[in-house]
């Protein structure tokens, strides 16, 4: 009976249980430590276990085992940032944060911090309590460079994991270490149409355009029926960003590029890795 309570358990905890959440179901130390011996049990963190077979490529398992090693732990940094999904970089530890003082410590594979104002700060996915959006941000602010939190901070807003009014509220209520850091990359995005976008490489357009002074188009808007990447009413110009995860039917494309051409419209295309790369591309075809 213990075994059936504490499997169920885990199936809900993505496959992850607590040797305080075994306690609580009846299994001893002793008992535990023959499950582990025999196999039953896999140890995955100090005080956590999986149940047999360990899947080790389950990321929402390491992200649960990862907070279920001790009370009010909460995925924090670049670990809450890849589960919101605006971070898909190499993490050579997973990194959580509880209630407290003091700088992080490394526990085998965590990276353990501590706030005093982790409370006010907590969301809960897919049953894993982890940093909102706006502090996961600005505790990038701390660790990584201005480039990597604006990536971070454009994809975040593309995948409406938040947006610029709710990162400026957390701003604005929060002496957080990493504010202004997080404020710069925010300003650098005011006025600017972005809740529309639907690729980095959009939202890396607008920049571009911005910052060398160009009129701002209007972001995926219909034109003869049909959506366009940007588009400019003035200059009756189109301007499609190739290569992303709406650009993969070259049919399909060719079938929209038409149907503007015959409307009036004039259509020029940009591979998204150029708009990164090569900008000054993006600013050949769109007038000053």
């Amino acid at each position: 009976m213990a075994d059936a309570k504490a499997i169920e358990l885990a199936g809900e905890q993505h496959n992850r249980i607590s040797r305080r959440q075994l306690h609580d179901r009846g299994l001893s130390d002793k008992a535990i430590h023959h499950r582990v011996r025999t196999g039953r049990l896999v140890i995955v963190e100090q005080g956590v276990f999986a149940f047999a077979p360990l899947n080790p490529d389950d990321e929402w398992g390491k992200w649960m085992g990862a907070t279920l090693t001790a009370p009010n732990t909460a995925l924090s940094i670049c670990s809450s940032a890849a589960a919101w999904g605006f971070w898909d970089r190499p993490r050579p530890y997973e990194t959580v944060t509880r209630p407290g003082s003091g700088g992080p410590r490394r526990h085998g594979g965590l990276r353990v911090h501590r706030s005093s104002t982790l409370i006010n700060d907590l969301r809960t996915v897919r049953g894993i309590p982890l940093t909102s959006p706006a502090r996961t941000l600005a505790d990038l602010a701390t660790q990584y460079g201005d480039k990597t939190l604006a990536r971070s901070l454009r994809e975040a807003i593309r995948l409406e994991r938040t947006s610029l009014a709710e990162v400026a509220d957390f701003l604005g209520g929060s002496r957080h270490r990493g504010r202004p850091q997080l404020a710069r990359a925010v300003a650098r995005y005011s006025g600017l149409p972005l809740e529309r976008a639907r690729s980095g490489a959009e939202v890396r357009a607008l920049e571009i355009l911005r910052d060398a002074g160009r009129p701002i188009p209007l972001l995926n808007v219909r034109r003869a029926g049909e959506e366009a990447d940007l588009s400019w009413d003035n200059a009756r110009l189109i301007v499609e960003i190739d290569g992303g995860p709406f650009h993969q039917d070259r049919g399909e494309d060719a079938r929209k590029q038409g149907a503007w051409e015959s409307a009036g419209w004039m259509v020029r295309r940009i591979d998204s890795d150029r708009v990164y790369d090569s900008p000054h591309q993006l600013l050949a075809i769109v007038p000053s």
